[in-house]
């Protein structure tokens, strides 16, 4: 309503204080969500009466000074609101927080802050940065939408793609980061897990015809289903081969599929969060490794890669590859990644090659990957197992 998100958060905290003032006397209303938005309009129409009274003294001020006459009384602001009901709110405030008007990080750290409820030294702790970092992000981001007039709305057309595009970049980033945390001693971040699911769960309540919104849920739900499968008792990664499958939550395989199958109804050619939840459905398809169709998550992978063509597909799909042809074909498939920028200090990639070395005999090799791959990953329980690994390798 205000357009403004650092004064709607300062209004939205005005009435929650009025409200602590007064509930205790008066006692809870009936619906306290209606009665704190009243508080908060009401803030509101001070603000901008005030901010418009000023603004229009300051002009009579400058008036008079310049022809000498006098102050007039000037209009009242009767409406200044519109006070239709704002339907699907927290559609449009997702929309706004990540807005591509915002650095990536920007946008993280304001929908968990608007949307998640995360503290900022929370966020912080989340992605190991300092607070004030956070901190500054997030009063730049308010600033920068501000500045840059950023309705708070549901975009329509091309400018709704575009933004739906960002709002599912989002949370898929905020999924990934708790799925397989870029630093320190734990593998996952449940917390971040189960906040970008709730997230994405809301979405696709809220934009039911978005085919890409179903698509992310899906995979978000099937990937989280592994979660107790993906550590052992002493924190360290267990491989998805390696897996207990037996501890793979059914039920979140369930909603994954019941997602995607929502996703395949709507039509028209699979985006890549479609596609990466086929792949993931692959996965819990399969009741033992031996099972797993990997012709086929190569193929899906291949169709990734024309999609949204990225490195990371490239070597995911070498994976693929190498499990369904034999480690020489993705062996080959790695090495033509070799000059990728974007993989250069990726740990992943002679983590890979060096699995594909060890099943070929080069065993030698693949212990110099693993030590690599170590010294490139800033996460405590992958860099234990990547150095186990090139131990072992060693004594082959």
């Amino acid at each position: 309503m205000v357009r403004d998100v650092g004064l709607a958060e300062e209004l939205a905290q005005d009435a929650l204080v009025t409200a602590l003032e007064q509930w205790p006397r008066t006692g809870v209303p009936d619906n306290p969500g209606a009665w704190l938005m009243t508080i908060a309009k009401r803030r509101a129409v001070d603000r901008i009466r005030r901010d418009r009274t000023l603004e229009r003294k300051l002009e009579e001020i400058g008036h008079r000074q310049e022809t000498g006459g006098a102050v007039g009384p000037g209009a009242d602001v009767d409406a200044v609101l519109d006070e239709d009901r704002i339907e699907d709110d927290v559609l449009r405030l997702i929309f706004t927080a990540c807005h591509p008007v915002l650095p990536a990080a920007a946008r993280i750290a304001l929908t968990l802050r608007m949307l998640g409820g995360l503290a900022t030294d929370e966020i912080a702790r989340a992605f190991l940065v300092p607070e004030p970092t956070v901190a500054q992000r997030i009063v730049r981001a308010k600033r920068t939408l501000s500045e840059a007039g950023v309705p708070f709305e549901v975009p329509e057309g091309e400018d709704r793609a575009e933004r739906l595009s960002s709002v599912l970049e989002v949370i898929y980033l905020i999924f990934n980061e708790g799925y397989a945390a870029t630093a320190g001693d734990d593998l996952i971040r449940t917390d971040l897990c189960q906040e970008a699911l709730r997230l994405g769960r809301l979405l696709a309540g809220l934009a039911p015809e978005e085919a890409e919104v179903h698509g992310l849920v899906a995979l978000m739900e099937i990937q989280a289903s592994r979660s107790r499968a993906r550590t052992g008792p002493d924190g360290a990664p267990v491989p998805i081969l390696e897996q207990n499958r037996g501890l793979w939550d059914r039920l979140l395989i369930s909603r994954g599929y019941a997602a995607l199958l929502r996703a395949e109804k709507l039509g028209g050619p699979p985006g890549r969060y479609v596609l990466q939840a086929a792949i993931a459905a692959c996965h819990a398809q399969a009741s033992t490794a031996e099972e797993t169709d990997w012709a086929r998550i190569a193929a899906l992978y291949g169709i990734l890669a024309r999609v949204a063509p990225s490195p990371i597909v490239e070597l995911n799909r070498a994976v693929a590859i190498g499990m369904a042809e034999g480690p020489e074909k993705g062996l080959q498939a790695v090495d033509a990644l070799a000059d990728e920028p974007a993989l250069k200090k990726y740990h992943l990639l002679p983590s890979v090659r060096g699995d594909l070395l060890s099943r070929l005999g080069r065993y030698a090799e693949a212990q110099a990957e693993f030590a690599r791959a170590a010294s490139l990953t800033r996460n405590a329980a992958e860099r234990a197992v990547l150095e186990k690994r090139a131990a072992s390798e060693r004594l082959t």
